[in-house]
């Protein structure tokens, strides 16, 4: 065959199984046997084989492409994936149809109403996926919702993520659902079992755990699956509502769930979910709820955001499954801030797909209130499904030894006394010597969203804090080689990984130092405005309550709460020796500080609309760099509406106030002025 012959069969083919692919993972209407499609699949691999070349870079057969690999890189989300408030009460999904109504200035009139958007919630892992000129570049998992795991290469073995979309040029974000079918997880079960292997839990844990194997050629033998529900598209390519989305996906060649439905009203919500929830059982795969958004993408940007979830969309989630368990014991667990939490032993019994031995007693008026005892028969579910807890109990199966559970006066791991403050049920030990607390803070420290120390886990941390190795996280960075080698069941070459990946931490940015050290009611997203707001820990620890409240989800139970931990001896010993370690202790604030004033400086500007350049969020970073400050809404103290297509009632508004507006085209003008020369 010549050279020409074989780009142009090699042309055909890669045009072939892409819409013999559409056919079959989009439209579910194949009009091949896969024996066919694995015929055509392996004559374009032996022509590529031959003329490596001529291959498409998106090739079908060039799916599992990728090589082995030992790390996946973090990345940051361009726009966060937020996660979503849920419920299983109908209550409360009314109670969200009224705020949605009163947060975009509505009454709940019948000729008032706001139409919805119902789909399955899959009970899946999140991807992220980013196309360039229509081809598939990056894929990142959820994460913390502001940065994840990049698995470009396994998401490209998934048959109904598109390597090519169906239209030219496009460059867009899409997110959805990767998950399995149920009698895909039962194949795959069935054969780990034929293998010796062990079998796995679920069908989203088998998902999450396929999606970061290294090889992925093992990833393209597991029948992993996409759904997509969410695009974002550079204008002029923009939608009007959630529905247009879904249909923009279908039509690039995304497989979007066909079950999902246009509501007009919140009887059509309940309408959907009761139909859902009885059919739930014969779908092919799990869910658990239906998440429900507004349709309207203009009302969803004037609704806005929390820190962690829009306020245009909720889960409202099926009834958990319950099951019996005998309760064998009751244990005490301390938490990093003294807090003493029950835990359950229970004889091991399977809910929602898991082996369940412990689950949560919550706190100790909890088990007086539901009188559960040692011996007793109990009702036993998956909060969210995912957190064991214990419901109830079965009076009618307890045994007559069966004693009231009295919870301890002091502390399981030093035996100090426990209080108990004004407005918590929470029982706490507050002896700062306690090794409990102090196993768990370093615990906390080390964690993945904090410092990332990989290698240093429970069992590590349960040793050097019995032999009074560490006393605070500080003295993490004196432990050498010779320390850890002396550990049971830590060799060199671990005990050097150690080392490294203590010395890879001091170069964690400020804000995750913050949240490490584990301040009480400091979360991760409260640690970065923080890290925000003040430029160094010092200019922190000197913050009046007043200063702190002016930051982002600061209220006065977090204030207080900052300025008691640096108000304490400890504190500043600890910040002493995280200096001395050479911790990242300031922000990239002051450095990022523009060197003379900008058209932007000491302006708040708001953001609106879409722009082609940028995201919000990325035009917003530029703002904040040179000098202005980003708000969410406008005001009487706004000076700056930066207006991008569809700009919608923020700038009906500015325009009524007399605030000044800058188009696009004004905008990126000003930026490049500002740029230094």
């Amino acid at each position: 065959m010549k050279r020409n012959q074989a780009r142009k069969r090699i042309d055909e083919l890669t045009a072939q199984l892409e819409e013999h692919s559409h056919n079959y993972h989009v439209l579910a209407a194949p009009i091949i046997s896969d024996l066919e499609y694995d015929r055509l699949l392996a004559r374009l691999g032996e022509l590529e084989s031959q003329w490596p070349d001529l291959a498409h870079p998106d090739s079908p057969a060039q799916r599992v492409g990728g090589a082995p690999t030992s790390d996946f890189p973090t990345v940051a989300h361009v726009t966060p994936m937020l996660s979503l408030d849920n419920s299983y009460s109908r209550q409360d999904v009314v109670a969200f149809d009224t705020r949605v109504h009163n947060g975009l200035g509505l009454g709940l009139a019948e000729n008032e109403t706001v139409e919805y958007v119902a789909e399955l919630k899959i009970d899946g892992v999140a991807l992220s996926l980013i196309y360039q000129d229509s081809r598939l570049v990056r894929a990142v998992t959820r994460g913390d919702g502001l940065q994840g795991d990049e698995v470009t290469n396994n998401a490209r073995t998934i048959g109904s993520v598109p390597l090519r979309l169906r239209e030219p040029g496009v460059t867009c974000q899409v997110r959805g659902e990767v998950y399995m079918r149920r009698g895909d997880f039962a194949a795959l079960n069935q054969g780990q079992e034929e293998a010796g292997q062990p079998v796995f839990a679920n069908p989203r844990n088998s998902t999450a755990g396929t999606l970061k194997l290294q090889d992925p050629k093992a990833v393209a033998r597991r029948p992993l699956r996409y759904f997509a529900y969410w695009i974002d598209r550079p204008s002029p390519h923009t939608y009007g509502t959630h529905a247009e989305r879904l249909g923009a996906l279908k039509d690039l060649g995304f497989p979007v769930n066909p079950e999902w439905a246009h509501c007009h009203c919140l009887e059509d919500v309940f309408a959907f979910y009761d139909r859902c929830e009885a059919a739930r059982d014969e779908l092919a795969y799990e869910v658990d709820g239906v998440v429900i958004k507004v349709n309207s993408l203009e009302q969803q940007e004037l609704l806005g955001f929390t820190a962690k979830s829009p306020r245009s969309a909720m889960a409202y989630k099926f009834p958990a499954e319950q099951v019996r368990s005998r309760l064998l014991d009751i244990r005490l667990q301390v938490g990093r801030t003294g807090t003493v939490s029950p835990v359950a032993v229970l004889e091991p019994v399977r809910v929602a797909g898991t082996t369940v031995q412990r689950a949560t007693l919550h706190n100790a008026d909890e088990i007086e209130r539901k009188d559960i005892r040692i011996g007793d028969l109990v009702l036993l579910e998956k909060g969210g499904d995912v957190i064991p807890k214990v419901v109830g109990v079965v009076p009618e199966e307890r045994p007559a030894d069966a004693t009231p559970y009295r919870f301890p006066d002091t502390c399981p791991a030093c035996g100090a006394d426990l209080v108990t403050y004004e407005e918590e049920v929470a029982r706490r030990c507050v002896n700062p010597a306690c090794q409990g607390q102090l196993k768990r803070r370093v615990e906390h420290f080390c964690g993945r969203h904090a410092m990332d120390i990989e290698g240093l886990g429970t069992a590590v941390v349960e040793q050097i804090v019995d032999r009074e190795l560490v006393r605070d996280v500080g003295d993490l960075y004196r432990l050498d080689v010779d320390t850890f080698t002396s550990l049971e069941r830590l060799g060199e070459k671990s005990a050097n990984n150690l080392v490294e990946a203590l010395a890879a931490s001091r170069q964690r940015p400020f804000e995750r130092v913050l949240f490490g050290i584990g301040i009480l009611h400091v979360g991760a997203t409260v640690a970065r405005n923080l890290a925000r707001h003040f430029p160094s820990i010092e200019a922190l620890a000197a913050a009046r309550e007043e200063e702190l409240a002016e930051v982002d989800e600061i209220g006065p139970t977090i204030s207080k709460s900052v300025r008691d931990f640096f108000a304490a001896p400890a504190t500043r010993a600890l910040i002493d020796k995280l200096r001395d370690a050479g911790l990242q202790l300031a922000g990239e604030k002051l450095a990022d500080a523009p060197r003379e004033e900008t058209f932007f400086t000491g302006k708040t500007v708001v953001l609106t609309g879409s722009m082609a350049r940028y995201s919000r969020d990325e035009a917003g970073a530029l703002v904040e760099k040179l000098g202005g400050k980003v708000s969410s809404s406008v005001s009487g103290k706004t000076d700056l509406l930066i207006a991008g297509q569809k700009a919608g009632s923020k700038l009906t508004k500015a325009q009524k106030l007399g605030v000044r507006i800058l188009s696009e085209e004004e905008f990126l003008r000003q930026l490049q002025w500002a740029e230094p020369s």
